[in-house]
């Protein structure tokens, strides 16, 4: 029962760190560069406001984020900061709804370093071995999760919002949507959609060929064919506003998060290790 808890959990935290936006690896041109005086097509366009957005949102190395995830009946909403500047560290309370978990309406505390994310399961109520906090080992979740676990290590660890832009770019299959309202503030909107074949091969330099044909092998076994990324761009070339959807015959993933307040100082401190147990000691 405890493992069952504990992999729900975990699955709903990392579903919120937005790890379905890929690598987009050195940011290719799609498109291409246009010639000097040449007007540029609307793709061309599309790709040039997103490399100035990428840039742009990239050098602010942090912002405060709002988002929720829906796969099949389970829901999650998140609500933190997130800091880029040196691998990603997030500070976030999550809540689950939707489910017959025990947990479900009761906000956790969640905070990711560069090497591990930890859960405030003491204080929803279900602290375990006498401890609060469950450590997830990116190293040890990697090992536990089949092919897509490198791919899970790489993106916990290198995680921003900018990687959904690059793998737009990457792709050269972005369109302009038009100008709309996103809380208040005017923002240019974008979108693509991009083969699971396409997603697999644009993955971080990190994982080897032999896991990225198993990770196409197991989306494609679960009936997942495309995956759709919407963003929104404001006025200072920053990310407002991205959407994941992804459709599948198992359930549908869909994700949309909102950034804010750049800039924004966020502290993460790991729990005292007496407070602590690994998720590997009570998952066997």
């Amino acid at each position: 029962m405890r493992s069952t808890r504990m992999t729900a959990a975990v699955a709903g935290v990392v579903m919120m760190a937005g790890l379905t936006a890929c690598n987009g690896g050195s940011g290719g041109s799609g498109g291409g560069s246009d010639a000097a005086g040449e007007k540029q097509s609307p793709l061309q366009a599309a790709l040039a406001s997103l490399r100035t957005a990428s840039q742009q949102t990239d050098g602010e190395k942090s912002a405060k984020v709002d988002g929720t995830v829906k796969n099949g009946p389970s829901n999650q909403a998140m609500k933190g900061a997130l800091d880029w500047s040196q691998g990603m560290r997030m500070n976030v309370d999550i809540t689950q709804s939707g489910t017959q978990s025990p947990v479900a309406g009761k906000p956790i505390k969640a905070l990711y370093t560069p090497q591990a994310m930890f859960m405030n399961m003491g204080a929803a109520g279900m602290p375990l071995g006498g401890k609060s906090w469950v450590k997830y080992d990116y190293d040890a979740l990697a090992q536990k999760m089949g092919p897509a676990g490198a791919l899970l290590k790489d993106q916990m660890q290198n995680n921003n919002p900018t990687r959904a832009m690059e793998l737009l770019i990457a792709s050269g299959k972005v369109k302009e949507v038009g100008k709309e309202d996103v809380r208040g503030v005017q923002a240019t909107h974008f979108t693509g959609t991009l083969s699971v074949a396409e997603l697999t091969r644009m993955q971080s330099k990190n994982i080897s060929e032999s896991d990225m044909k198993a990770l196409q092998q197991q989306l494609e076994q679960s009936g997942t064919k495309n995956e759709t990324i919407d963003l929104w761009i404001n006025a200072d070339n920053l990310l407002v506003k991205k959407r994941e959807l992804t459709d599948s015959k198992t359930a549908v993933f869909d994700s949309t998060v909102f950034y804010s307040d750049y800039g924004t100082k966020v502290t993460v401190e790991e729990p005292p290790a007496g407070e602590t147990v690994d998720f590997d000691k009570i998952s066997q």
